[in-house]
């Protein structure tokens, strides 16, 4: 079966650390937190059951004196110097360079090492110089293991030699293993890097929170976040070892790559109340997937939290922030937080306009997408190619056409060096405001431009270049694009299937048969569903199985497109009057116009903004004959009517108002534009009622 379809922001000029006062960390969470979900063995406790203890008893309780042991005199402690908490545990810090001992006597060793190959064995060269009986001290072995940090083969086999040595010539510490796990780590091996953890175990060499640290952030950056979870949960069950601020940050950014919402917040919770202090990655993980989920409270919490702990955000986070407020579609709060960002001092990256331009855009907010554009060339701020790219597609999506021409010619200009050179997406956009704005010459040689310098259109560049042809009626050059992107190994997508279903609606005559040849080689099903459509004496239930097969084959986001592009095709190209309607109430079945209609005891609705101007006039005639209907029943009627189709006020607008308001003129119907709501027309009940009696349903609804 076809799946139903899937379903601003206040202005103030506060900072965001005072949109509201400070609330418990708990108001995210107040219902019971289900058990964690990781794949940890089925003997393993869960992660909350495993921290409940610990928190209890280290750290809060206090230790019961024993009868034959008398309590202890407390010790004095400086209140301008508190004791650490037990998780305040510190990590191996890193000496000086000044610190290491000289390595000049191991320079003849270290140039060999360099000179072998990277999967060597270094045994020989080793025993060479260290012989028997001479082992290295502790010193150079980890001075060796640093230097051979970027070639994890040679770390791994330097530490192998140093397990092979007899026993007591070497004892091998926890520090070795974790200088080479992070040698592993920083190569992204995690299969050897939980090998030599398990060698550790088996050999009996503790493992510290740092060696844990290493691990799970090791297996984080090779996105085994099951892996990361395991190990993390036998800090607790197994060795009772304690996580520091570094592993604390890693398991809350993989819990929330896991989408585990309620296990971060729990965790959070935790290691808050233990008394750990998080730290800007921390912040930056709940930001983004409070973003991910679209939760403006959480967004707001963790500025909340911030502020409490006394952290002021950095780039990260307030590049987190942003992108989360574009998900959740707060375009003002975004702006509001951009300016405060500024105003700390913090100064943008490309990231940072990179996210901001994509709200603008997403916006339509011209006004401001233009300021940005101002401040970015005042400033000089850096670009790469994702953020030119960005806002190109921006200017396209607020019509600003200079300014992408601006920077596109700036971005081929060899001279320049501040942006960098176009890609094969900087032409796509700029292919796709020239072929919004309906200059479809320039579309066509920028398109051309790329083939002729070597870059190679991808998908979206050719189906863009496709439906502006289709626009200005020039098919046979669409067809012509279509067969060359064909013969160099194109494989049209979902998308271009239905930019072709467009340019069908479009064409007329011999030129209908050119786009359906080229279209049968692409998806068969589409051609023989739209033959049927057109056939009269095609029964309803064959062609409902038809249209079920080709809507399930597509991806959900199309299915919509594909109806209205297929009742186009049915209005355009005059096949049997009801085929459109039946298209419409089978697309309306299957869920995909499910919201567009909206009923009140006051008011009835239609929203039109998501469908072709075929498919709103097909929607807006059987709104009408439902109304009609209830009227021959003698069934109440609301007070009012109205339709909404969208100021179509975007510079590239395709103007569903003027066409749906000729409509009405052409019908007659009493429907009217809101002096209020800009895109909207209203009826009332008595106008409708008297032009439905007047009028013939059977010739008004139908045409």
């Amino acid at each position: 079966m076809i799946p139903p379809a899937p379903a601003m922001a206040p202005t103030a000029a506060s900072a965001f650390l005072f949109l509201s006062p400070p609330r418990s960390r708990n108001h995210l969470h107040s219902k019971p937190r289900p058990r964690p979900t990781a794949t940890a063995a089925a003997s393993t406790r869960s992660l909350s059951d495993q921290l409940e203890p610990l928190s209890r008893t280290l750290l809060h309780d206090k230790p019961t004196p024993s009868a034959d042991r008398p309590t202890p005199e407390p010790t004095w402690v400086n209140p301008s110097r508190p004791k650490p908490t037990v998780l305040s545990l510190r990590r191996h810090r890193r000496r000086s360079p000044s610190a290491h001992p000289s390595s000049a006597p191991l320079q003849p060793l270290l140039r060999a090492i360099r000179a072998l190959p990277e999967d060597a064995d270094l045994a020989d060269s080793l025993h060479a110089f260290f012989p028997a009986g001479s082992p290295p001290s502790p010193s150079d072995a980890l001075l060796l293991l640093n230097y051979l940090h970027p070639s994890w083969r040679k770390s791994l086999s330097l530490l192998a030699w140093l397990r092979a040595l007899p026993d007591g010539a070497f004892p091998l510490d926890t520090i070795f293993f974790n200088v080479a796990l992070k040698s592993l780590r920083a190569a992204r091996q995690w299969p050897h890097a939980e090998r030599l953890a398990l060698d550790m175990l088996h050999a009996g060499v503790p493992l510290d929170n740092i060696t844990y640290s290493t691990l799970i952030t090791a297996a984080r950056r090779c996105r085994q976040f099951t892996k990361a979870i395991e190990w993390f949960e036998r800090m607790y069950a197994a060795d009772g070892v304690l996580p520091d601020e570094v592993t604390y940050s890693a398991v809350l950014d993989v819990y929330a790559q896991l989408g585990m919402k309620e296990e971060v917040l729990a965790l959070f919770d935790r290691a808050r109340g233990s008394g750990w202090k998080p730290d800007h990655v921390a912040f930056a993980v709940l930001a983004k997937m409070f973003g991910e989920a679209g939760d403006y409270e959480g967004i707001r919490f963790v500025f909340n939290e911030m502020r409490e702990v006394g952290i002021k955000p950095n780039i990260f986070v307030y590049n987190a922030l942003l992108e989360a407020l574009g998900k959740t579609g707060k375009p003002g709060l975004a702006r509001n937080l951009f300016e405060e960002m500024t105003a700390q001092g913090v100064e943008p990256n490309a990231r940072t306009l990179t996210a901001l331009a994509k709200i603008y855009g997403r916006a339509r907010w011209g006004r401001d997408a233009l300021q940005l554009w101002e401040q970015m060339r005042e400033m000089k701020l850096p670009a790469d190619n994702i953020l030119c790219n960005t806002l190109l597609s921006m200017c396209a999506d607020v019509g600003l056409v200079a300014e992408a021409e601006q920077l596109f010619n700036e971005m081929k200009d060899p001279e320049c060096r501040d942006v960098p050179k176009p890609d094969k997406w900087s032409y796509t956009a700029m292919i796709n405001i020239y072929g919004s704005n309906g200059d479809t010459d320039r579309a066509l040689q920028l398109f051309a431009e790329m083939l002729k310098g070597g870059i190679e259109p991808n998908i979206m560049s050719y189906t863009i270049v496709i439906q502006c042809l289709g626009k200005a009626q020039r098919i046979q050059q669409a067809v012509e694009v279509l067969e060359a992107g064909l013969e160099k190994g194109l494989k049209p997508d979902d998308r271009l299937c239905g930019c072709l279903l467009s340019v069908v609606a479009l064409s007329s005559g011999e030129e209908t048969e050119m786009v359906l040849s080229s279209l049968e080689k692409v998806n068969q099903n589409l051609v023989k569903l739209i033959r049927m459509l057109g056939e009269d004496q095609v029964d309803v239930d064959d062609f409902t199985k038809e249209l079920k097969g080709v809507l399930n084959a597509a991806a959900p986001e199309v299915r919509r497109p594909y109806c209205n592009c297929l009742i186009d095709i049915c209005q355009n190209h005059g096949f049997p009057p009801r085929r459109a309607r039946e298209v419409f109430q089978l697309a309306q079945t299957y869920g995909l116009y499910s919201k567009i209609h909206s009923r009140k005891d006051e008011e009835w609705s239609l929203d039109l903004r998501s469908l072709s101007v075929g498919a709103a006039k097909t929607a807006f005639d059987d709104w009408m004959r439902t109304i009609s209907e209830r009227l021959v029943q003698h069934k109440d009627l609301p007070e009012s009517f109205s339709v909404y189709t969208g100021s179509s006020t975007h510079k590239f607008a395709q103007g569903l108002a003027s066409a749906f308001a000729a409509h009405l003129e052409q019908m007659a119907v009493p429907f009217r534009p809101s002096e209020s709501h800009v895109g909207s027309f209203i009826s009332s009940r008595d106008d409708l009622v008297s032009w439905l009696q007047i009028s013939s349903s059977s010739v008004a609804i139908a045409g």
